[in-house]
């Protein structure tokens, strides 16, 4: 007689873990693993797909927090990326299959720098035909996968820095830095053909997204070792939803003005306060994401959180 398979028993939750996301997992498996297995927390996502080739940050939301992830989804990320020369594959990675093979010529320092310097700015670039951006309703890898022809549209991307930070013979390991959409792989592909040689990605790592730009990363294993050592171990690991709002300037309101904010309301502020703040109550209770214009404080993103516990601003 085969066992019941016992449910898990989710429960409400809230705050932000700064995954170091291992090898060969995607995004969403990484995710699963991390939030029905390890914190059981009833809602979950993840800010901004890493490739199973890609190891490092992966800020991962619960509960209120995920009222965040599109925002950190759009944040300024940063890399290093190790390229492969005097090949190109269908993938633009080491997954693929290799297309083409051509001699990897004598580099100087300077022409790599020249190539490099196309690449940074406001540029145009192609995404991977391998890619989760989607066409007609379908992402693109699925239709590659099928072995459809796919016209594969270009787009502005944002790369802010981008430099060489070590070399061999036929590699390149590179620093980036860049905004939301940009795609290291083709990054790659382009510094390649500028090379003349060719090139695909064979490893990535994220260092860092916005704001967590000096992140203390937790791998699923050490998850897993504080869930053995009981649940105040395991949440000590776990941020507050404020820390997706770090940089940001902060506000206190009294009672009254809680309340205010609470049932929906604007409220008068000082005129020279302007931009987004993160808004908490007298006790430090995240209350909103608002932003003050002409003396008067709008709500960007408001925050349904227990009064104690797990939001600490």
């Amino acid at each position: 007689m085969s066992k019941k398979k016992s449910r898990i028993r989710f429960r409400d939750l809230h705050g932000i873990v700064l995954l170091d996301k291992p090898l060969g997992l995607s995004s969403n498996e990484a995710l699963q693993v991390v939030r029905k297995g390890i914190f059981r927390a009833e809602k979950g996502g993840h800010t901004g797909a890493l490739d199973p080739l890609a190891t490092g940050l992966l800020p991962l939301c619960f509960g209120e927090a995920t009222k965040l992830a599109g925002m950190l989804l759009g944040s300024r990320k940063a890399y290093l990326a190790e390229c492969k020369l005097g090949a190109t594959t269908s993938t633009a990675d080491l997954e693929g299959e290799v297309v083409q093979v051509r001699p990897v010529p004598e580099l100087s320092e300077a022409a790599i720098e020249a190539a490099l310097a196309k690449l940074r700015g406001r540029i145009t670039q192609v995404p991977p035909v391998y890619s989760a951006i989607k066409l007609d309703g379908e992402p693109l890898y699925v239709k590659a996968r099928r072995g459809e022809a796919v016209d594969v549209p270009s787009r502005e991307v944002d790369v802010y820095r981008l430099e060489l930070a070590s070399r061999s013979e036929d590699s390149l390991t590179l620093y980036v830095e860049c905004g939301s959409g940009t795609y290291v792989r083709s990054l790659a592909v382009d510094l390649g053909e500028d090379l003349g040689c060719g090139a695909h990605l064979t490893a990535l790592r994220r260092l860092w997204v916005d704001p967590f730009r000096e992140p203390a990363m937790v791998t699923v294993e050490q998850l897993q070792a504080a869930a053995g050592q009981g649940d105040d171990a395991l949440l000590a690991l776990l941020l507050p939803v404020s820390a997706g709002l770090e940089g940001l300037p902060e506000l206190r309101l009294d009672a009254e003005r809680t309340l205010a904010v609470s049932q929906g309301q604007q409220i008068p502020v000082d005129p020279a306060l302007s931009g987004q703040h993160a808004v908490f109550d007298e006790d430090g209770r995240l209350l909103i994401l608002g932003e003050a214009v002409d003396g008067k404080l709008r709500i960007v993103r408001g925050f349904n959180l227990p009064r104690t516990g797990q939001d600490a601003g």
